[in-house]
């Protein structure tokens, strides 16, 4: 984990980019339910501080993985809106 440039937010992504980037597939296995609790161990941001920190951190992310960024994923369904984070069906 990069936790120099990605002390909290991104590192999950940016280790799964560096596994792919390796040659590596990560696995999905349909049976098992996970749930992630986005904040619950480190709370909301709501300082300015934090605002600043995250800021940051996504300006590296951006940077780090430009190239991956501006080519797609790859394994994004091609059926889904790219200008929503709500997997709404895209509108041709």
């Amino acid at each position: 984990m990069d936790e120099e440039n990605f002390k909290v937010a991104f590192n999950d992504v940016d280790f799964c980019l560096k596994i792919i980037e390796k040659g590596y597939r990560i696995v999905y296995n349909s049976y098992i339910e996970l749930t992630h609790y986005e904040s619950k161990s480190r709370g909301y941001e709501y300082t300015k501080e934090q605002e600043e920190r995250f800021n940051i951190e996504a300006s590296n992310f951006k940077a780090k993985w430009k190239s991956f960024l501006e080519k797609g994923d790859p394994y994004y369904n091609k059926n889904f809106s790219l200008d929503t984070c709500n997997f709404d069906i895209k509108i041709t």
